[in-house]
């Protein structure tokens, strides 16, 4: 399920945080890396694990970026730049319902990882695709993104190529309707460095 993790966790985060400043592309990012790294390597390795749901898909290893985050990352700008690769890391397991596989989820802690039914990675495929409520996830994440995308106006190139090289979208998160400005104004300091160059 992409856009079902794309648009949840773009949604959940926004609205959870408030934060119109927050980079949307290391979210997107941390939002589908779990399938990214356990979905080849299950393939691969699908007569020893029978499933496609790893440590990527493990509590440990979100535990793990958020701790080279904090380490490897200054504070300031650069760690609250990458952090959101941990909290979309963290929004696919909730959105992956993980609670109902225990043993992946905390895993290595209760030995292996949860295996599915399924004999071959063809298998597995087709009974995701057969099922009503991976694709009425897909819809609802579809169409919040067209909707963000529309309200953003990404469909004008200077405010998509911004989005690209910023990770930012002028769609304001509360009651009024105004753009969100490239600086921030009133009374705050701007500390010097903190402009939309990355």
């Amino acid at each position: 399920m992409l856009l079902w993790h794309l648009g949840g966790t773009v949604a959940f985060i926004r609205y959870a945080f408030r934060d119109e400043r927050m980079d949307l592309r290391v979210l997107m990012v941390g939002a589908v890396l779990p399938d990214l790294v356990d979905t080849p390597v299950g393939f691969l390795l699908w007569d020893r694990f029978r499933t496609a749901r790893l440590a990527g898909h493990s509590l440990a290893a979100t535990a793990a970026v958020m701790v080279a985050v904090l380490v490897l990352a200054r504070r300031g700008r650069p760690r609250k730049r990458w952090m959101p690769l941990a909290i979309g890391m963290l929004m696919h397991l909730v959105l992956d319902a993980m609670w109902q596989s225990p043993a992946t989820l905390w895993w290595p802690f209760l030995g292996g990882f949860t295996a599915t039914p399924h004999p071959t990675p063809g298998a597995y495929v087709a009974a995701v695709l057969a099922d009503p409520w991976m694709w009425l996830g897909e819809i609802v994440g579809g169409v919040y993104l067209v909707t963000l995308a529309r309200r953003g106006r990404l469909g004008d190139r200077a405010r998509l190529t911004r989005f690209l090289r910023t990770g930012r979208i002028d769609v304001p998160i509360g009651r009024d309707d105004r753009p969100v400005p490239d600086h921030p104004v009133g009374p705050e300091p701007h500390p010097e460095g903190e402009d939309d160059e990355e």
